[in-house]
C-alpha cells in the first residue's frame, strides 16, 4: 500500500475498454489511491468538475465520443491542474508531440506494465503544482464550442485546439511554435501568417460571447490568454 495516512490522492481513469478500465481501477485502488472512472469524454468532464477533484488523470486518447487530447485541453482550460498521463496504441513521434502539445504530462503506449505506470504516477504527483485561474468561459470538447453567459459559439477543431492551449495556461506566454504544434499535431507545414489568421478569427468569436477575456499578442514572442 502506498498510503499509510487518512488522505488518499484521487486518480481519474478515463478508458473505454471495460476490461482495462477495471484492471486499472483495481491496481490503483490496491496501491492506495481513491479512484474514479469514466468510459466517455462527457462522463470524464462531469467527474473532473466534481469535488474532490482528480489530482491525476489517466486518459485514453481514443475515446468513443471525443479525442482524448481535446478532452485534456478542455479539462485544463476549466481550471484543473492535475497532471495527465495519456494511454494510446499509437507510437509515432508526431502522436507523442501532439499529446504533449495538448497539455499531457506523460505518455504510455499500450500494452504497458502496471508497475511502470505506478512509477510514472509517483513521479508526477511529487511535482509542485502551480494553480491557475479560470476565465469563466466554458469549453466543450464534444461539440467543439465555447459559451459564456447565455451565448454559445461553434469552433473549428483547429480553433478549438488553439484556444484550449491558451486557456490551459492563463497569463502565460505561449510561443508561436508551441501553438502550431498543438493545433496542427500531424506536423503539417503551417506558416505564422496562417496562425495569425486563425487567432484573428478566434478573437472575433470570443467577442461574440461577450467576455472581457481575450488573446493578447506579444510581438516576436507569442500569445497570452487573459
Amino acid at each position: 500500500m502506498r498510503h499509510n495516512g487518512a488522505v488518499h490522492e484521487r486518480v481519474m481513469v478515463v478508458e473505454d475498454d471495460p476490461e482495462l478500465r477495471r484492471h486499472l481501477a483495481a491496481s490503483l485502488t490496491e496501491a492506495g489511491f481513491d479512484v474514479a472512472v469514466a468510459a466517455t469524454g462527457s462522463r470524464a468532464l462531469e467527474v473532473a468538475a466534481k469535488e474532490p477533484h482528480p489530482e491525476l488523470i489517466i486518459l485514453d486518447i481514443g475515446l468513443p465520443d471525443a479525442d482524448g487530447r481535446d478532452l485534456c485541453q478542455a479539462i485544463k482550460a476549466q481550471g484543473s491542474t492535475a497532471p495527465v498521463i495519456f494511454l494510446t496504441a499509437r507510437e509515432a513521434l508526431t502522436d507523442r508531440i501532439s499529446g504533449f502539445g495538448a497539455g499531457g504530462d506523460d505518455y504510455l503506449v499500450k500494452p504497458f506494465a502496471f508497475a511502470e505506470l505506478h512509477v510514472r504516477i509517483e513521479a508526477l504527483l511529487r511535482r509542485p503544482v502551480v494553480a491557475t485561474d479560470s476565465s469563466g468561459i466554458v469549453l466543450d470538447p464534444l461539440a467543439h464550442g465555447i459559451s459564456g453567459g447565455n451565448r454559445r459559439v461553434d469552433l473549428t477543431p483547429t480553433e478549438f485546439r488553439l484556444l484550449a492551449t491558451l486557456m490551459a495556461r492563463p497569463g502565460e506566454v505561449v510561443r508561436r511554435r508551441s501553438l502550431i504544434l498543438a493545433a496542427w499535431p500531424d506536423g503539417a507545414a503551417v506558416s505564422e501568417n496562417t496562425l495569425d489568421v486563425y487567432l484573428s478569427r478566434l478573437r472575433h468569436k470570443i467577442r461574440e460571447i461577450g467576455t472581457d477575456s481575450t488573446i493578447v499578442t506579444l510581438r516576436g514572442v507569442g500569445y497570452r490568454w487573459q
